[in-house]
């Protein structure tokens, strides 16, 4: 058995790790600064995080109701469903699947869940290769580590590490160039893509009304281990449900600017089904695995608000504890480590692996509420920690406090009585504030370790004015104007995006809709995407010039059906050679879009007859042709539309693929097209 200080020893190990400070440093940075500009967009983030917040409760409030739901349209759809009581039993059913396939090599997207049942142990124990493809998952899998955080695995690490693991272990030259190191990933893993034999990944998302599974990814592996293996098996906790569309739309708006700081993320997956008769690819089977795993458990004691949570990750990269200690540094009274970490994992990891192990979580936090206001759904972190460290993690159990410090019991136990006396209270108040003023700017107490409350952490200093001396003493604030209030209230999101466009373009005095086709062609190039205008006799030419700038070759094209009448004629009288039947050597693909969201410049491409999904995925190099009456203003307009719901795999697309995941260093092409180009044409 490990000393019982191990979580100490962890803590001082990663405050001593100067590469790991700064590498949380700058994470913390980046990520704040993102996530702050990307809300900043919204007029009014805080009702759209209310909105979402507001959808999830819904949720969570009628778990088993919507559960059962979703489970009759998923089946609907020809998604074979099974639920798992406990991580275990998960195991087994992808186990089971995997040998009534005979399977030899599994593509795995990320995905918190398979974390948390510890799935790729017991896969590789039954003799079965498992490979990460997302970057970060891939990078700490070779070095045989836990991800360092839920979003970005590799956050720990710097690029010479980095560099370092892929000449012991891919054989390569070293280099701390980023894109090269990006690029060896991504010729190392399209192959383990085209050979598995399954394809795993999470679920953000599963929409009740049409028994949609959504994944988010910006690299591309999602949608790949999703179309190209030919069985899928998705992995989804039981509460990662939304009732409908439009609140997929809603939640979508929220997480990715938490998250990455995105408006949306590159591919947004939209997966109905298996692959139909007529379609020209996607896996000929789709599971999907529902995990408990103490999720109900969870529902139905104190803790209940940590199921909305839709692991963006915010609260981590707020959270002071976490900036300064990394995700390594979270393990239980005995050193077993916790799979959830920061102010999150501090809440469920108890209930879900057990209190007598993971409880001590909850003391690394400061209750500072940062990761409150961080959260896109607002949940009550601060308000949880403190239900855990008061012994409430699991409802089963008799509640029963963390053992305390004897010292720290008796001088607790003092101020609780001087606290329920008003006079005794100011009194305190007044010879602390007079303290405070003595002691300055200079410092205060520091705390000893034995506290528990850490090696460094000063006692805060007190204010030399009551809360309610500081209160009297302001100036009374003058109050906004009724013609102000009415100002504000006109930019408020009512009904839509849509509605409120109209109502701040009315207020500015100016008269009709937003100009669509500008606003498509700023958040498309913002992207890092080229946004070509063209007329419809003009189209074939700039698409056969734009061609030969690339290199010419090959191109992976749709049917005919799917672009503007007489266009793929025009482009083989200009030399251009197309083929339907493509595969991953050729480097241009060109395929139409049934619509496109302006507020975040995405393409809906959905898959069909004629229409390859792997066409914008797979080359490296994705050509698009876009109506102009096809732009529409929001993501609800889009997700409304019947052939996006009815396809069997249908994707938004928002710019080239692209990560982040090694020093947090923008770096495009990963595993799908490093150029997207979209010629937006007048229809006739």
């Amino acid at each position: 058995m490990m000393r019982p200080d191990v979580f100490h020893q962890k803590i001082r190990k990663a405050l001593a790790n100067p590469a790991l400070q700064a590498a949380l440093d700058y994470n913390s940075a980046k990520r704040k600064d993102a996530s702050g500009e990307a809300f900043a967009s919204l007029p009014d983030p805080d009702t759209h995080r209310q909105k979402a917040r507001g959808i999830r409760e819904q949720v969570v409030a009628n778990l088993e109701q919507y559960l059962e739901q979703f489970v009759c349209n998923v089946q609907a759809n020809g998604i074979v469903v099974h639920r798992a009581a406990d991580g275990a039993e998960a195991v087994q059913i992808v186990l089971e699947i995997a040998r009534q396939h005979s399977a030899k090599l599994i593509a795995k997207a990320k995905t918190m869940v398979s974390e948390e049942i510890e799935l790729n142990h017991a896969v590789e124990a039954a003799g079965i290769k498992v490979v990460e493809t997302d970057l970060g998952e891939f990078i700490v899998q070779l070095r045989g580590e836990r991800p360092g955080h839920i979003l970005t695995p590799a956050v720990h690490l710097r690029r010479g590490e980095v560099a370092q693991t892929f000449v012991e272990k891919l054989g390569i030259a070293y280099t701390e160039d980023v894109e090269e190191l990006t690029q060896v990933a991504r010729r190392t893993l399209r192959q383990v893509f085209l050979n598995a034999d399954i394809g795993i990944s999470g679920v953000n998302f599963g929409v009740v009304e049409t028994g949609t599974l959504c994944v988010l990814t910006n690299e591309g592996n999602g949608r790949m281990c999703t179309t190209v293996p030919p069985v899928h098996v998705a992995l989804m906790g039981i509460e990662r449900m939304l009732p409908t569309m439009d609140d997929l739309a809603a939640l979508l708006r929220v997480l990715p600017r938490a998250s990455t700081g995105q408006k949306l993320t590159v591919y947004t997956s939209l997966l109905h089904g298996p692959r139909r008769a007529e379609d020209p690819d996607g896996p000929g089977e789709r599971h999907l695995v529902l995990v408990d795993n103490g999720r109900r458990r969870l529902g139905q004691g104190p803790l209940s608000e940590a199921l909305l949570c839709v692991r963006c990750g915010a609260c981590l990269n707020a959270c002071p504890i976490f900036r300064e200690i990394g995700g390594h540094a979270y393990v239980g009274a005995h050193g077993q480590a916790s799979v959830y970490s920061g102010p999150i994992g501090s809440v469920i990891s108890p209930v879900f692996f057990g209190s007598q192990e993971f409880a001590n979580l909850a003391r690394a936090s400061t209750l500072c509420g940062a990761c409150r206001e961080a959260c896109p759904v607002g949940i009550d972190l601060p308000g949880m920690l403190l239900k855990v460290r008061a012994g409430q993690a699991e409802t089963a159990l008799p509640g029963k406090p963390a053992r305390v410090p004897a010292v720290l019991a008796w001088i607790l136990r003092i101020y609780s009585r001087v606290a329920a006396a008003g006079g005794s209270f100011r009194l305190a108040q007044w010879l602390m504030g007079l303290g405070g003023a003595l002691v300055g700017r200079k410092g205060w107490i520091r705390l000893p370790a034995f506290t528990g409350w850490g090696y460094a952490k000063d006692f805060p200093q007190p204010a030399r004015r009551t809360f309610t001396q500081r209160f009297k003493a302001r100036q009374p604030k003058e109050l906004p104007s009724q013609q102000e209030i009415a100002t504000l209230a006109a930019a408020r999101p009512e009904s839509s995006d849509e509605e409120r466009s109209l109502a701040m373009t009315a207020q500015s005095g100016e008269v009709g809709a937003p100009d669509l086709l500008e606003r498509m062609e700023q958040e498309v190039t913002e992207l890092g995407g080229v946004f070509v205008r063209c007329q419809a006799d003009t189209l074939a030419e700039k698409i056969a010039e734009r061609i030969q700038l690339l290199g010419g070759g090959k191109v992976w094209t749709w049917e005919a059906a799917g672009f503007p009448p007489g266009l793929l004629e025009a482009l083989q009288s200009r030399g251009v050679e197309l083929t339907q039947a493509g595969d991953a050597s050729i480097m241009i693909g060109l395929t139409g879009a049934l619509a496109a969201a302006a507020e975040t410049g995405s393409l809906a491409l959905p898959g069909g007859p004629g229409q390859p999904l792997l066409a914008s995925l797979l080359p490296e190099n994705h050509l698009a042709v876009l109506r102009r009456s096809q732009i529409h203003l929001t993501l609800e307009e889009v997700l409304r539309l019947p052939e996006l719901r009815q396809a069997a795999a249908a994707a938004l697309v928002s710019g080239p693929s692209r990560t982040g995941d090694i020093e947090l260093t923008l770096t495009v092409g990963v595993h799908g097209p490093k150029r997207i180009v979209i010629f937006c044409v007048e229809d006739l």
